[in-house]
């Protein structure tokens, strides 16, 4: 299985070649709660702080500037320390 990519503050060239803007808006308060993804998701953080542990895994910590790409099938564990906010796209 494919591991999590992260892009810490990646250019304004960068997302805008990926249209980062024009992608939905998700927002949530701090929480903890189970998460698998049914396909591959891209998301910008915007505002907030979370650690996202993959099952079997080790905790990878996220936060405001980050281009994160979930790979399809991962199961994993949400922890938002910090509201966040994050633009998003399923390819």
């Amino acid at each position: 299985m494919s591991t999590i990519q992260i892009n810490h503050k990646p250019s304004q060239v960068e997302l805008d070649a990926n249209g980062v803007c024009q992608w939905a808006i998700w927002s949530k308060e701090p929480s903890t709660f189970p998460w698998h993804y049914e396909c591959e998701e891209t998301c910008y953080f915007t505002k907030g702080r979370v650690t996202v542990t993959p099952e079997g895994g080790e905790p990878i910590e996220m936060r405001e500037g980050d281009l994160v790409t979930f790979p399809e099938g991962m199961t994993c564990s949400w922890e938002i320390h910090e509201a966040v906010e994050k633009h998003y796209r399923f390819c």
